[in-house]
């Protein structure tokens, strides 16, 4: 392992942060050029809300001369430049962390690097296509009912979709983060084993804040995923442990739980569809 003094340390960081700075810039540059498609991209939540709710005309409106600009020409290629970036980044947070580990260790650069990026984008693309839509139209009807007209300026719409976005994107960097720090030795998959019902709990409460409609359906969308995150993360971490310890992980167990689960799903898909079954957002959230 590298010695490196405390001096040195503090150089190379400020290196890698200028390195990802670099290529922050080259993604916003890129994004820059698309822009005005970008917006429509990201705008169309809002117009499938407004639809739904018969909101006439279904657009965004601004409120000062400035507005647009700052918005769609500035605000929205950073935003999209991090999610460009983010392999690159996650990269030089690697790179930066590499020195104090074994040889071993270093091997999972590239593995590291294309899962942390990976669930970063996933979790932006699940914030998309599901967590916003359903939040928003929801957020949107709420005081319709009471003579409430909707009109949402872009600079708050943007807000609330770059909090979701980034917030979701975040939570699916939990296996991430439970890898590390086991790697880093200051967690354990025993201690995480052992303290699970806690974990999810607190996984079942943030969830709840995250998800703007009291119903149980949309509760469930965001912790079942973040909970098998969370235990994604606490395998990676013991199959990172019993090789520490050059032990063997039970593979023939483990192939054997995924097939059963596997044919589970695959059991209750085709029960679904041979009575003609599909899930619905109340109670009994199945019906024909």
């Amino acid at each position: 392992m590298l010695r490196m003094s405390f001096m040195e340390h503090l150089e190379e960081l400020r290196n890698r942060i200028i390195k990802a700075l670099y290529g922050l810039a080259l993604a916003f540059i890129f994004a820059l050029v698309f822009a005005g498609k970008l917006w429509d991209i990201i705008s169309d939540p809002a117009v499938d809300a407004l639809k739904t709710l018969h909101v006439t005309p279904p657009r965004l409106v601004m409120t000062t001369p400035m507005e647009s600009f700052s918005i769609i020409w500035v605000e929205l290629p950073l935003l999209c430049s991090v999610f460009l970036a983010s392999p690159w980044i996650v990269y030089q947070v690697w790179a930066f962390i590499a020195p104090g580990l074994y040889k071993k260790e270093k091997r999972l650069a590239l593995p590291f690097v294309l899962l942390t990026a990976g669930l970063f984008i996933t979790g932006g693309l699940f914030a998309y296509f599901l967590a916003f839509r359903y939040g928003l139209t929801f957020l949107l009807g709420i005081g319709m009912n009471n003579n409430v007209q909707p009109m949402v300026t872009i600079t708050e719409y943007f807000d609330l979709f770059v909090n979701v976005m980034l917030g979701v994107a975040l939570v699916f960097e939990l296996p991430v983060v439970i890898f590390l720090l086991t790697l880093l030795r200051l967690l354990s998959p025993r201690f995480l084993l052992r303290h699970s019902r806690y974990a999810v709990l607190a996984i079942v409460i943030v969830a709840a804040i995250i998800t703007p409609t009291p119903d149980v359906f949309n509760l469930m969308l965001f912790a079942v995923p973040m909970c098998g995150l969370y235990f994604i993360g606490v395998f990676a971490g013991l199959m990172l442990v019993m090789r520490r310890e050059g032990r063997r992980l039970p593979w023939r167990m483990i192939v054997a739980v995924t097939l059963i689960t596997i044919l589970a799903v695959a059991g209750i898909v085709t029960a679904m569809l041979h009575f003609h079954l599909h899930f619905i957002r109340q109670w009994p959230y199945i019906t024909r």
